[in-house]
């Protein structure tokens, strides 16, 4: 990160040049830090900002500019200050419950991000108030639905960025829900007059899609590695076989992901005397012995989802865009939303993956075989034990599949046919986080499941270590059930613990990835 040496310690310049994924979330978790400008930032946004005031000066006719939005571009327009007024309160057109706030937080700091790069033609102020909205943690209530993914996020940006205009309402830092003029006056800040073009660049771009795509592949990265360690748990607990975890099975198959995942889950297994046992039976059901080649596939596209989205970070997706060096503007399409509705389609089904290969490990570890009882009940008939968790895991996946369906299929023909394909990625965001919630609970089932068969095999022999330190960890959260109990609240700690934990930080494993 770049520090000015004239600034005090809490004030910090937001880093210029790409920002990967490490870089934004660890923007979006460094709280406490007053983030500004950089004056390569300044001096881009100033100077585009001058240079599109003497286009509209001179009398040129711009799109979006001095011209309707849409199928009304044809319609010269004079007064370009409610032009731009207009647009943000005609669009806020959003329905169903606000965003959460850490995407809507991702959201500001992804436009400011946009804007700075000096294509948009947006005043320096208008961009800094945004940044200063994501400083203050004073973020915009956005309705999650009403996007079509192009042109861009309308409806829940225009929500976004109406506080700048004193309307709309905010959740201020200390959780209460103002409306926004009250909430500028409460802070000291001015309304701010949109100038030419700055309300359609404030509108116009794909940070909903790409802000709720941010802060899940976070989860979902540690997704990724608590299906491998889950499944490592779980294959032990069910005294499964180790050898389709070898090296040598994934090496001559040449899928990354795979090796990967077969890796981690023999990582997890080191040390383990359980594994060591004697069995009599040469093969495992597919849901433990393909293990590797389902989660690795899931990681693969994981990765590739991470491309597209980095590359969207650094994006410019407003339209019209301003070349002042080129002495050009110039409408194009890159708020279209294609390359993110497609990612996010792939996300889903990758998770979703993850999600229903556990769910079938669940109900191996449940059907009384391999030394286990019953449902894992201590008194299998009196005791129902883990039956119906399994029934919640089993119906979680089965909704995932219907939110599987790719929304970036779908098309619906909007503004008068000029605007005749959409991306509906905004959709595809929410089925995905949808997916990401529902693969995390079942996750939390099968860890619950794992837990329970591990201490019924009792401590001889020994389990691996490091699966020893998940299982003492999470007998914190969940207890050992020696009768039935309210299962709903366990539930709710076993997924609040996957959600808060990456596995590698419970145990003693520094190579559990490569």
């Amino acid at each position: 990160m770049e520090t000015s040496h004239d600034q005090e310690p809490n004030v910090k310049t937001l880093p210029e040049g790409w920002w990967g994924a490490d870089v934004f979330w660890k923007l979006q978790r460094e709280r406490g830090t007053t983030w500004t400008l950089s004056q390569e930032a300044i001096d881009r946004v100033e100077a585009c900002h001058v240079y599109l005031l003497g286009r509209v000066e001179g009398g040129d006719t711009l799109y979006g500019i001095n011209t309707g939005f849409g199928d009304l571009a044809t319609t010269r327009v004079d007064d370009l200050a409610g032009l731009q007024r207009n647009l943000l309160r005609s669009h806020a057109c959003g329905v169903g419950d606000p965003l959460p706030q850490e995407v809507v937080s991702a959201m500001l700091l992804l436009k400011v991000k946009s804007l700075s790069q000096g294509h948009s033609g947006v005043a320096v102020a208008t961009v800094q108030r945004l940044l200063d909205h994501w400083n203050a943690c004073v973020l915009p209530v956005v309705p999650r639905q009403g996007s079509l993914g192009a042109s861009g996020d309308l409806a829940p940006l225009a929500h976004l960025v109406l506080p700048l205009i004193g309307e709309g309402e905010v959740i201020m830092s200390d959780g209460r829900r103002l409306g926004a003029g009250e909430a500028l006056a409460e802070l000291g800040w001015k309304p701010l007059a949109l100038g030419p073009k700055e309300g359609l660049a404030l509108i116009n771009g794909t940070q909903m899609m790409l802000g709720m795509g941010m802060v899940a592949l976070e989860r979902v990265t540690r997704l990724a590695e608590w299906a491998d360690a889950v499944g490592a748990w779980s294959l032990e607990a069910w005294n499964g076989l180790k050898a389709a975890m070898h090296p040598s099975i994934h090496r001559i198959r040449n899928q990354a992901g795979a090796m990967i995942s077969a890796h981690n889950v023999a990582s997890w297994l080191e040390g383990s005397q359980r594994m060591d046992l004697p069995r009599a039976y040469v093969q495992d059901p597919y849901s433990f012995r393909c293990l590797p080649q389902v989660h690795g596939a899931s990681r693969d596209v994981l990765e590739g989802v991470r491309a597209v989205l980095e590359a969207e970070v650094n994006a410019v997706t407003d339209n019209p865009l301003v070349f002042p060096d080129e002495d050009l503007i110039v409408s194009g399409g890159n708020f279209h939303g294609q390359p993110l509705a497609l990612a996010m389609d792939r996300l889903a089904l990758a998770v979703h993956e993850w999600g229903s290969i556990s769910e079938r490990r669940t109900f191996k570890l449940l059907s009384g075989k391999r030394g286990l009882p019953a449902f894992l009940a201590s008194s299998p008939g009196l005791n129902s034990g883990y039956m119906i968790p399994q029934y919640t895991a089993a119906s979680l996946v089965s909704y995932s599949k219907q939110l599987c369906t790719p929304a970036s299929a779908d098309n619906a023909d909007s503004s008068n046919g000029q605007e005749d394909h959409v991306s509906m990625g905004a959709n595809g965001a929410l089925q995905m986080w949808l997916v990401m919630e529902h693969t995390e609970q079942v996750l939390g089932i099968e860890a619950m499941c794992a837990a329970q068969a591990s201490d019924l095999r009792g401590t001889d022999p020994s389990m691996a270590p490091a699966l020893r330190q998940l299982q003492d960890h999470f007998r914190r959260h969940v207890p050992f059930l020696e009768c039935d109990d309210v299962m709903a609240p366990h539930m709710e700690a076993a997924c609040a613990w996957i959600r808060a934990h990456d596995p590698k930080d419970l145990a003693d494993l520094c190579d559990a990835t490569s």
